[in-house]
């Protein structure tokens, strides 16, 4: 099957298949969870400048998201959990095959060290959870640590234990993992186990579906992590062509692009329609639509970085909270802002909280020419009403905006302003 599309379909297609184009199309608290079902993960960051990544993701797809929907999901509804050493949030009817994961975390030079030169420290705290109930890693003593995980050796084998898949996150305070027993917390219907062979071909399709239309190298790498078995291209290759053979995936061809891109059959129908210049129905929005309305995008959101934003748009783009200040091109917090199907600008914000204002402390456009455009000032003033609502920020401070798209915004009057 020969498949070719152009670069705007490739590009409406997996920002839909993301949940973002043509608009927000899940609402609260159920609306979340059928977000996070269809991504397939969210990255967990504890940074919180304005608000965390995982929230700022879920925010840009789901109407009238809260925080508080997130954290039920996880500790009262247990319909997902965190996991990994890039920290995500999965569907919880996933566990059985993460065993696989764990297990070779286990097995891996680094874990299993660990393991050997400290039983009987890993006994200890079993011992304490058995005794005490959950607990936090500042609720155990320990010898002091330099450590990426953990601060003390007590609260590294509370670690070791989560990613083995003893332990889960039973809940969170201040942000802080608090850990028991998974028995404890996996609902019974997900204890059970799959064969090594079915984990793989799991995690080979996951790798496939939660891309949109992932190149050899982004399938290759999602699929590696999972499984933590490292593939060459060769591999990857053979692998891909395997789920070919069976009906399961098509090659796709892009013009203007070298690579391939590789698409699960049962999106092909999906694709189809976004390549006639339609919208699924599936993914008609639940309120205003991307043109007439912008969106800030997580700085770890998956269409736009690790350099997918310059792949997909010709967008520059570096989440820079890491990169030394004299050294930063855009600033410390920036967000790519997205305008129907295509990110147009990027804008370093902070939330003041004593004063419940949301700053713009710079403001960058991709087109100058933007700043004229009438639509986009009132695409911009709605979408950051939507963002300072989200924060509970009373005010907008638009300094870093230069005029005159900041009197353009202004005159739109949808939140209140600050001097």
């Amino acid at each position: 099957m020969n498949i070719r599309i152009d670069p705007r379909t490739l590009r409406r297609f997996i920002l839909g298949k993301s949940g973002l184009w043509p608009g927000r199309r899940w609402q609260g608290k159920a609306g979340a969870a059928q977000a996070i079902r269809q991504i397939g993960a969210v990255q967990v960051d504890p940074l919180q400048i304005i608000a965390r990544n995982h929230d700022l993701k879920l925010y840009s797809r789901v109407t009238d998201y809260s925080l508080a929907d997130l954290d039920a999901l996880l500790y009262t509804d247990r319909q997902f959990f965190d996991y990994g050493g890039l920290l995500h949030i999965y569907p919880m009817e996933e566990f059985p095959y993460w065993k696989l994961h764990m297990r070779r975390q286990q097995e891996s030079e680094y874990w299993s060290a660990f393991a050997t030169e400290n039983a009987r420290l890993i006994d200890e705290v079993r011992a304490a959870l058995r005794t005490r109930g959950p607990l936090m890693q500042r609720d155990l003593t320990g010898n002091s640590l330099r450590n990426y995980y953990a601060r003390k050796d007590s609260g590294l084998a509370l670690v070791y234990l989560w990613r083995i898949g003893e332990l889960m996150t039973t809940r969170r305070q201040r942000f802080e993992r608090v850990y028991d027993f998974t028995e404890n917390i996996l609902p019974a219907q997900h204890l059970g186990s799959v064969t090594d062979s079915e984990a793989e071909a799991f995690f080979a399709r996951k790798a496939l579906d939660m891309h949109g239309l992932p190149t050899l190298t982004e399938w290759r790498g999602s699929f590696s992590y999972f499984t933590r078995h490292s593939v060459v291209p060769a591999q990857g290759k053979a692998l891909l062509a395997a789920l070919i053979d069976a009906g399961e995936a098509v090659q796709v061809q892009v013009e203007g692009r070298k690579d391939a891109f590789y698409l699960p059959v049962s999106d092909l129908t999906t694709l189809e329609t976004v390549q006639a210049g339609s919208t699924p129905e599936a993914w008609t929005p639940h309120d205003s639509e991307a043109h007439a309305e912008v969106n800030f995008l997580a700085p770890l959101d998956p269409v736009s970085a690790r350099g997918r934003a310059m792949k997909l748009f010709g967008f520059a783009y570096t989440w820079e909270v890491y990169t030394p200040a004299a050294k930063r091109r855009w600033g410390y917090y920036v967000l790519p802002i997205l305008y129907g199907d295509t990110l147009v600008a990027r804008a370093d914000f902070r939330l003041d909280k004593p004063t419940k204002t949301l700053q713009i402390l710079a403001f960058y456009l991709e087109d100058e020419a933007l700043a004229h455009n009438e639509a986009f000032a009132a695409a911009l003033a709605r979408g950051l009403a939507r963002f300072a609502s989200f924060h509970a920020a009373q005010q907008v401070d638009l300094a870093g905006v230069a005029a005159p798209l900041r009197s353009a915004i202004e005159s739109y009057r949808l939140f209140a302003l600050s001097s």
